[in-house]
């Protein structure tokens, strides 16, 4: 570990911090630098659609740090500064600038982008997405009791973004295209009990409707469906997925497929060349295939184990992933990425609110999702990986404890 080496970050989010603070703790002495497009110190996302969003946090909340903790650290921050090329053979990379700036290794975090819709409009003030700060500032200023907010798009954000609306006593309106919400994540009765939670809090949700375009003179007043169906809107926030921000990478010769091509350790298709966060696509053992995963453990943990791989550490990077949502009263929780399973069961009270559905393959427990019971679900991730098969009606019976099925 030189200390006239100079090791690179592009991307100052949730992997790149880590990044570069886990360089430091594991004893680097030579050169650290980040380099991030926003004019925001290396943070997390996830509050930007819950706290922020609603209202109870300001955006110095999604600080990873205290400010002041990497510059004491003799961690250099180009905030506002954005890469146009990476040349791997060189070791070099070029600013929007036009300057040139060596590195010996180097760490591509540059997250994803929220995926816009190409239509006519879409460029309407009062159009966004929520991805960044900015963006959480701009839709939270705008959502006012007498607001008309349209979603577009029932995932986790669409759907976190009409709670805020709600709470902020706004009209909230979601579309989708898909036939229910939170299609590609959930079993069809765990997407109708968040459909109902929404409905109940007064969010009209349609599914199954094609969107088309916005209209308006200066600034966005209507939304129009692909069936003639208007919508008189003040706001839209369109949540239709990430797009994996890996432009850098492919002109640079970087193995890509949805995401950048990682192995185990980080290290992408270049010796000297890492990635890390929501624009990885890495083996996961532990679930039997490639997976590029949009979440905040991913994005910290990932850049930790790749940043001690940059200093020529062994360690492989296998996790169950896991997610969380916060809509209204409920802790929403998920554990793995079932694709199939053959069997669920239920544990708790559904019509309560409080209770997990695993979901089961030939008696192997695939994942599970979990309402207001982060209790129980914590117990997944050990059954998921202790090669055990389960029953059904066992883990559906509350008497049973989940410890005793985990060491049965």
């Amino acid at each position: 570990m030189s200390a006239d080496q100079t090791y690179i970050i592009i991307g100052a989010g949730q992997a790149g911090g880590w990044t570069a603070k886990t360089l430091r703790d594991q004893g680097f002495e030579g050169r650290v630098v980040i380099f991030g497009d926003e004019n925001f110190p290396p943070h997390e996302r996830p509050p930007l659609s819950k706290e922020v969003l609603l209202g109870n946090a300001e955006k110095e909340i999604c600080l990873l740090w205290p400010p002041g903790t990497l510059e004491d650290a003799d961690i250099e921050m180009r905030l506002g500064t954005r890469v146009s090329e990476i040349a791997p053979d060189e070791h070099t990379l070029t600013l929007e600038d036009g300057k040139t700036v060596a590195w010996d290794k180097l760490m591509i975090a540059t997250g994803g982008r929220a995926t816009r819709l190409p239509v006519e409009g879409a460029d309407l003030d009062g159009v966004y997405t929520l991805r960044t700060i900015d963006d959480a500032d701009a839709i939270r200023s705008k959502m006012t009791p007498d607001a008309t907010v349209l979603v577009i798009g029932a995932g986790w954000i669409g759907l976190e973004v009409a709670a805020a609306a709600r709470k902020q006593e706004a009209t909230a309106i979601v579309v989708e295209l898909a036939d229910r919400v939170c299609a590609r994540a959930l079993s069809p009765e765990m997407s109708q009990w968040i459909h109902d939670l929404h409905v109940r809090n007064g969010v009209d949700i349609r599914c199954g409707v094609s969107f088309d375009h916005f209209e308006g003179d200066s600034r966005l007043q209507r939304a129009v469906m692909s069936d003639g169906w208007v919508i008189d809107c003040d706001i839209a926030v369109v949540g239709i997925g990430l797009t994996p921000n890996v432009e850098l990478a492919t002109a640079a010769g970087l193995a890509t497929d949805n995401g950048i091509i990682v192995d185990d350790k980080g290290q992408t298709s270049h010796p000297d060349i890492y990635a890390a966060g929501d624009n990885a696509n890495h083996p996961n053992p532990l679930l039997g295939r490639r997976i590029r995963l949009e979440s905040w453990e991913n994005a910290q943990n990932q850049a930790i184990c790749a940043a001690k791989a940059m200093l020529g550490g062994e360690d492989s990077y296998a996790e169950i992933p896991w997610f969380w949502s916060d809509q209204y009263d409920a802790n929403i929780q998920l554990m793995g990425l079932p694709e199939e399973w053959d069997e669920t069961a239920v544990r708790g009270d559904r019509d309560a609110g409080e209770f997990v559905e695993f979901y089961l393959k030939d008696g192997k427990l695939e994942g599970a999702a979990a309402i207001n019971n982060p209790r129980d679900l914590r117990f997944t991730r050990r059954m998921m990986t202790s090669g055990k098969t389960f029953n059904a009606s066992d883990l559906a019976d509350p008497e049973l404890k989940l410890q005793k099925l985990l060491k049965g």
